[in-house]
């Protein structure tokens, strides 16, 4: 049996997805900038897609901007909103547990003469509001927050930073990283106050190098990428007509019964943990109580997570140590941040979870992890 539990770092496209891929390549293939017949029936069914998926999220069309997922989202909103207001405001806050699309753009504007307060973390992950606060000055443009950490499934209290920014006498914009909340959180960027926010397919069983950005009603930006003037200006360059078609049909899908499948998975999550918790001996979950519905990091002490994924890997489980995005660097800067112990960070393993994923799959896979752990521990006794 192959069990899938690497979710956060991609997904399995759902079929449907790689049907409207197929079409688009080999039937809707025309340039939608074309003005011949086939052209304008690419372009009117991108507007579809892009009007259904701002329905969904109770946005307008014209708040929808495509990209080829989160990484170019968070450097063209970053970098396009500070660009804009750096004669008067170049302060940044932001926090030490980002993704590396956003901490790694940051330290290129710090170079660049750009003021940015990085936000500590507690031992769940979570950020002080109070510490927020305090960070915000007369200077400061933006402040950007991932909504769910993608290592430890840590929701922050974006709703909560959205309403304190809302009183401010000088605008603030709040830009979410929202790859990892998108279809696992049911919530409007609108009623938290949202700005910006960047959303990734292949996260949710759309494709890889497809994505979009929500850009609040009059928000400008300047673009990274210029041309032939596609998405409003914002974003030049050729549609990828298979992806946001593959997209369109992935935000669909994903949003019938949304509420049914974020409870599915949670419930999912919840049995993997207390079987986890039942059954091995000397571990830590590093995952609060209230995080996500699909992650779950687990650390076992004794044992090196990287050892122990080649493990599972070969009795057909996949999971990850952490970040896919940082998984080949040493250590993770999000579990140091929690103040873990060396020997826990070693030992982290990430599971996280999809509505494509069975009971079945999660009492098998604490069946071979439990005998993976026992095993490993006893090779490193003998040592």
């Amino acid at each position: 049996m192959e069990i899938y539990l690497d979710n956060s770092a991609t997904t399995k496209p759902y079929q449907e997805v790689i049907d409207k891929m197929v079409y688009a390549l080999s039937t809707d293939y025309a340039n939608p900038s074309s003005l011949h017949r086939k052209g304008i029936e690419v372009e009117k069914n991108i507007k579809a897609i892009r009007q259904n998926i701002a329905r969904f999220m109770g946005a307008k069309d014209k708040e929808i901007y495509f990209t080829s997922g989160g990484t170019e989202a968070n450097n063209t909103i970053i970098r396009g909103l500070v660009n804009i207001h750096k004669k008067r405001k170049n302060h940044i806050i932001s926090t030490l547990i980002e993704h590396p699309s956003v901490l790694d753009t940051l330290k290129d504007l710090e170079s660049e003469g750009f003021e940015v307060t990085y936000l500590s973390v507690d031992k769940d992950g979570m950020i002080n509001i109070d510490e927020l606060k305090s960070a915000i000055k007369p200077t400061t443009c933006l402040v950007t927050i991932m909504h769910v950490n993608n290592e430890v499934g840590v929701i922050q209290p974006i709703q909560e930073i959205g309403k304190y920014l809302k009183t401010l006498k000088e605008k603030v914009y709040l830009h979410v990283d929202a790859v990892q909340s998108y279809s696992k959180i049911n919530f409007k960027p609108s009623r938290y106050n949202i700005d910006f926010m960047s959303i990734s397919g292949h996260k949710f069983h759309g494709p890889k190098g497809i994505g979009f950005m929500y850009i609040k009603e009059n928000n400008r930006l300047k673009p990274i990428l210029t041309g032939g003037g596609q998405e409003i200006g914002i974003r030049s360059g050729t549609e990828n007509t298979p992806g946001i078609y593959g997209l369109g049909e992935a935000v669909t899908i994903i949003n019938k019964d949304l509420d049914g499948k974020i409870n599915k998975i949670n419930d999912l999550k919840n049995l993997l943990k207390d079987e986890i918790v039942k059954n091995i001996n000397d571990i830590k979950i590093n995952t609060p109580k209230n995080g996500v519905c699909h992650i779950l990091n687990v650390s076992f002490r004794g044992v090196k997570g990287e050892v122990l994924l080649h493990y599972l890997e070969q009795r057909g489980i996949y999971v990850s140590t952490g970040s896919a995005c940082s998984s080949k660097k040493k250590g993770s800067h999000v579990l140091n941040e929690m103040k873990l112990t060396p020997s826990e960070i070693e030992g982290a393993i990430r599971f996280s979870l999809s509505d494509l994923n069975t009971k079945e799959e999660i009492l098998e896979t604490v069946k071979l992890v439990t005998e993976s752990v026992s095993d490993l521990r006893m090779i490193m006794k003998k040592r």
